[in-house]
């Protein structure tokens, strides 16, 4: 269920929580993954077979412009993909492998730090910061070690 304050925020722009977004806003927060549009299209379609494409695009576009959805990009993983997160959350940075494409995120003192940081030597006020690491994950790390010790190996 969206909280009251994203119903506040939306009643204060003119927009109606209508029963299928709040089922988006719903599966954005609650699906623990960064979903792209068609696969909240995919999940909304099997709690409602009546929800359309569309309404999914528009709808994800009215909750970014109200500034209660998140567009992100995550190193381009997905090619031009773009995957959706509440605003909800504290601040965090997001790790991408470049490999594998598993999305972690990091909550931090660190980060808040850097925002004051940035803050302070350029005498700007941040009202949005968006951070991306991209890596590669323990996992991966192996297996490419693996394969350039395949690579070395002689014939």
């Amino acid at each position: 269920m969206p909280s009251a304050a994203t119903e506040n925020s939306l009643r204060q722009r003119g927009v109606r929580l209508t029963r299928q977004r709040r089922l988006l806003l719903d599966l954005i927060d609650q699906s623990g993954k960064h979903l792209d549009a068609e696969s909240l299209y995919q999940l909304a379609k099997e709690k409602d077979s009546r929800l359309n494409r569309v309404t999914v695009y528009r709808t994800l576009k009215l909750l970014k412009e109200g500034g209660l959805v998140d567009e992100l990009d995550l190193m381009h993983y997905g090619g031009d993909q773009h995957y959706y997160e509440t605003r909800l959350k504290q601040e965090h940075a997001h790790i991408i492998c470049l490999r594998c494409g598993k999305v972690e995120e990091f909550f931090g003192e660190p980060l808040k730090k850097l925002r004051h940081q940035i803050e302070a030597h350029f005498g700007f006020q941040i009202l949005l910061a968006r951070t991306e690491i991209g890596g590669y994950c323990p996992h991966c790390q192996a297996l490419r070690a693996q394969e350039v010790a395949q690579c070395r190996r002689p014939e």
